[in-house]
């Protein structure tokens, strides 16, 4: 399965959605997207929506990671929403949530960074 990377600006957010599976295949795809997104947009902040996403790898975690890193760098925020029993369970796993809040869905992520929507 591929996977497919929605971009959408909503003020100074940047929400990606993430469909198929983000593996060792995909995640550079993720990786040059949303850095692209981060230096070249206007968004402070980004909500990671993961409901379409069936999969996902160490490799993912690691495109999450240090995404995260680059956008706390410029006082930035990272949200994470949507998120499937399988991909929720690695999250867990990996200690992901300790750094990253988890919401239910968008509108929620939105609230949590102070966008009002």
């Amino acid at each position: 399965m591929s996977l497919q990377v929605e971009l959408e600006h909503y003020r100074n957010v940047l929400i990606v959605r993430l469909h198929g599976e983000l593996d060792h295949h995909t995640a550079d795809i993720v990786r040059f997207k949303m850095e692209d997104a981060i230096l070249h947009g206007s968004s402070d902040h980004i909500i990671l929506s993961l409901k379409e996403l069936q999969f996902m790898d160490s490799s993912g975690l690691g495109v999450i990671l240090g995404r995260y890193k680059q956008l706390k760098a410029k006082g930035g925020k990272m949200v994470v929403c949507d998120v499937n029993q399988g991909v929720y369970r690695l999250f867990e796993l990996s200690g992901l949530f300790k750094i990253l809040p988890i919401h239910e869905n968008e509108r929620i992520a939105l609230t949590s960074l102070e966008v009002v929507s």
